[in-house]
């Protein structure tokens, strides 16, 4: 078993990493399914790669400091090229797989990428035309071999070709060079996105990490114990603060091993046949998955579904602090009856759950317990490494609240209700953006724009959020400001509210202009009287046409799938706008939030 108390004493992720393959050696480490079998890479493997790639990549000029950009969907490659970065002293940046070329554009330009690493074609496809616009990348490197006929103002490398050397000189520079670097310097650089609509770019250290990783092993250790065969299955994108902390950096925090799944559609057969140890998620996979064992004890008979219920009760007693002793024949033959199922379809070795990077339902939660299944509640930002707080046994759970902040981790409750916090885990700023910085860091603490407070027994409960960025059910920021301005442009929208909070994806509000509309129905001849127009099906298919003018330009998460109309336009009148015309989300939600969720069904 790994000793963790060297988290707080590393100097930064690299040390820790090359501490921990030294430890492990042989052990198998990262896994990932080829030609249908599951096949590992040991850690000395991968530290052996780690090393080389590192060295090739100061070889191609790039210095300390420089930042690499990082396009690849979960694989052991991903680790490798995201810790070679950092042992070549360089910062990774690590970029989503749905990005558009307009959004690669803002983080090239915006961080100055000097090179960039690349999974395959399907990913180069919006990547290349960014990078022949920005000319600052002056190195590609694909992971699997690109298609390029020609590069014009960069070279291409093969990641196969910086894989080669002298590994053991390699090893012996990198780990002089790391000797130098502290936990102080930046580690990566992770873009989220601003109220503003573009993102920015969060400056994570070595420390800030590390702390991460060292509170959250701490409940591991604390309330479930660490075993030698620890297993992580990696499913969440590794560009989210929440899977590189949650699901890289705390497996090697704990010496655990990591399988790659293989997506969504084949997630529920990956955790049967990897057996994980944790998880972590987002509510809404839980929700997926609850749906699927609903639908499969429905199909069971009468005494399945007997059991279910019975289940159902005792767990909503149970979360309410109000189990009753004559229950306890019942929980007992459920522990060897219907949760046995359960768990063996979780791989039956699974610990706990963790849900983080949204809200997740109360009601979920209470779900998976009553099953048999522990879920555990995070709560974080990406400028908090991201994790603040975590539920956990120990500390009573409670599905309505988010636990109590993790070792080390400072939080207060500012005298309007924000919640605030301070420790090595908050980040030391916006890249290039000193505006914002100043906003979100104030004497050393960090604003979050979360409304909360904390219980008596110091556990963390959010009652509301000071901002109104959306964070929808896969835990993907999503600003309303930047959608809702780019909907405005357009000659057919005189207004819009978009809308998505924990839900997933966006729908919109929408408010046709009157001047275009009253020449759309003399070009059509129509009567104009704007509430019948609505209800023409051309007409909405000219709204929709500008909706998708507008998701052209959007990445996945941020597209705009459905709408609404409004009743009438939103005015200082109806206090629907402010003064300064700026909207009323909350009178906006009042009036039409069933209008908006009755999008979702169907």
């Amino acid at each position: 078993m790994v000793d963790i108390s060297d988290l707080l004493q590393s100097r930064n992720l690299v040390e820790l990493f090359l501490a921990r393959a030294d430890t492990k050696g042989d052990a198998p480490f990262l896994w990932a399914k080829h030609d249908g079998k599951w096949q590992p890479l040991s850690w000395t493997e991968v530290a052996r790669r780690i090393c080389l790639l590192a060295e090739s990549l100061r070889a191609l000029g790039l210095n300390p400091g420089d930042r690499v950009l990082l396009v690849s969907e979960n694989r052991p490659e991903w680790l490798i090229a995201d810790f070679a970065i950092m042992a070549a002293g360089c910062i990774t940046v690590p970029a989503y797989v749905t990005n558009t070329e307009r959004d690669h554009m803002h983080v090239l330009d915006n961080s100055g990428a000097a090179a960039v690493i690349v999974a395959n074609d399907k990913l180069a496809k919006a990547l290349l035309p960014a990078i022949n616009r920005s000319g600052l990348a002056k190195h590609v490197i694909g992971i699997e071999p690109l298609r390029i006929a020609q590069a014009s103002n960069f070279e291409y490398h093969a990641w196969t070709a910086l894989l080669t050397g002298d590994a053991t000189a390699a090893r012996a520079t990198v780990a002089a060079r790391i000797a130098k670097i502290g936990r102080g310097d930046t580690a990566i650089i992770i873009y989220t996105s601003g109220t503003g609509g573009a993102p920015r770019g969060v400056l994570q250290h070595h420390g800030a990490i590390l702390m991460n990783v060292d509170g959250a092993a701490r409940v591991l250790v604390e309330d479930f114990g660490l075993d030698d065969d620890e297993t992580f299955l990696s499913f969440l994108p590794l560009s989210h603060a929440y899977e590189h902390t949650g699901g890289q950096m705390l497996p090697i925090g704990v010496g655990a091993q990591i399988y790659y799944s293989e997506g969504l559609e084949k997630l529920a057969s990956n955790i049967e046949e990897v057996r994980p140890t944790i998880m972590v998620v987002v509510p809404r996979l839980f929700e997926v998955l609850r749906a699927r064992i609903i639908k499969q004890i429905e199909k069971q008979g009468k005494f399945a579904n007997y059991l279910f219920d019975r289940a159902m009760g005792i767990g909503g007693l149970k979360a309410q602090n109000r189990g009753r002793l004559r229950d306890k024949p019942m929980d007992l033959l459920l522990e060897r009856t219907l949760r046995p199922k359960i768990r063996t379809r979780f791989g039956g070795r699974m610990k706990a759950m963790v849900s983080g990077g949204a809200p997740l339902n109360p009601e979920i939660g209470v779900f998976f317990d009553s099953m048999g299944l522990t879920v555990l509640q995070g709560y974080g930002q990406t400028e908090a490494g991201p994790v603040i707080s975590c539920n956990r046994p120990k500390a009573g759970l409670k599905m309505d609240t988010v636990g109590p902040p993790l070792h080390g981790v400072e939080v207060r409750i500012a005298e309007d209700g924000e919640i605030l916090v301070r420790g090595e885990l908050v980040m030391h700023g916006y890249w290039r953006n000193d505006e914002e910085t100043a906003k979100a860091i104030q004497n050393g603490w960090l604003h979050t724009g979360d409304i909360g407070h904390i219980d008596d027994k110091g556990r963390i409960m959010i009652t509301d959020r000071k901002k109104d960025m959306i964070v929808n059910d896969k835990g993907d920021n999503v600003s309303p400001q930047k959608l809702e301005g780019m909907l405005t442009l357009q000659t057919e929208i005189a207004q819009a509210m978009v809308y998505g909070d924990r839900k997933p994806h966006i729908v919109a509000l929408i408010v046709p202009d009157p001047e275009w509309a009253h020449e759309w129905a003399k070009a059509n001849g129509e009567k104009f009287d704007l509430d019948a127009l609505q209800g023409l099906p051309a007409f909405r298919s000219a709204v929709r046409a500008a909706l998708d003018r507008v998701n052209q330009d959007l990445s996945v998460t941020e597209k705009v799938r459905q709408f609404a109309f409004a009743e009438e336009a939103f005015g200082i009148e109806n206090e629907e706008m402010t003064p300064s015309l700026k909207i009323r989300r909350h009178k906006l939600k009042e009036r039409y939030g069933a209008r908006l969720d009755g999008l979702y069904k169907g």
